[in-house]
């Protein structure tokens, strides 16, 4: 049992509950999805007004229809090609919605900076799917790099209900980078036929660090999230100019209870 794992294993209980209430109304999946990307664009309005913390709840509450329509579709049988396109085309609508609201706000507040991380963030997220569609036309299987869909949305959620986004987009924009990169790198290899790196020996630790292959709920995952977390909330907002956020951050609360 990892970390990860765990907190996955929290969620499942009432997540399994909504999917049987909508498996037991009949709603097919297709109109679960159509309805979580309505509510990420409310979501992405409250982020555009500044209203992080409405943003981000809002946000869970999207994401749940996100997550139960392709288990809804399972247990109606009503798993098909088309749907799958559709919930793909869709999440591409519900993610570019998120950083448009930010993207907004930011040109708002005069801070030219941030619309482009934001905006930069925005494309190599996309072409994070992008990649691995177009290597998956290719090869049978790109599922490399770590940044993906779920990780950048649980990101966003908790940058917006912590106030912590300048960090979360800094993370998103290089892991984002780092993992198209992979996936380029990944669909070479298999379409010449090479090894992948190896993740033996103390190379094989950087390679496993920046050319990620493990898989979610495993003891590298929990320590890239740990890594993660830590820089969202232990780096000081000034630090990263943090148009939202201008308190001294987690340390500077921690330091400051103990010297009182």
């Amino acid at each position: 049992m990892t970390f990860t794992g765990l907190i996955g294993r929290i969620f499942w209980f009432p997540l399994r509950l909504i999917i049987n209430a909508c498996v037991a109304l009949g709603i097919h999946p297709n109109i679960l999805t159509f309805v979580g990307v309505l509510i990420n664009v409310a979501a992405a309005f409250e982020l555009a007004r500044a209203h992080f913390i409405r943003g981000g709840v809002i946000m869970v509450l999207a994401n749940i229809f996100d997550f139960i329509d392709g288990k809804v579709a399972i247990e109606l049988n009503a798993v098909s090609a088309f749907g799958g396109f559709w919930d793909s085309v869709i999440d591409r609508f519900s993610d570019i919605a998120l950083f448009l609201g930010l993207i907004y706000l930011y040109s708002h507040l005069g801070r030219t900076d941030y619309v482009m991380v934001t905006a930069i963030a925005m494309m190599f997220a996309i072409m994070t799917s992008y990649t691995r569609a177009r290597a998956e036309s290719l090869i049978k299987k790109c599922k490399v790099g770590f940044m993906e869909r779920p990780e950048r949305i649980v990101l966003f959620m908790i940058g917006a209900i912590t106030n912590r986004m300048a960090g979360v987009l800094w993370v998103v924009l290089v892991l984002s980078i780092l993992a198209v990169a992979n996936r380029i790198y990944y669909t070479y290899l298999a379409l010449n036929g090479l090894a992948i790196p190896s993740k033996e020996g103390v190379k094989g630790i950087f390679n496993r660090a920046f050319f990620w292959t493990d898989e979610r709920a495993t003891l590298p995952y929990d320590v890239w999230v740990i890594a993660i977390l830590a820089f969202v909330w232990l780096v000081p907002p000034d630090w990263l100019g943090d148009p939202m956020a201008h308190d001294g951050g987690l340390i500077a609360w921690i330091g400051s209870r103990i010297r009182n």
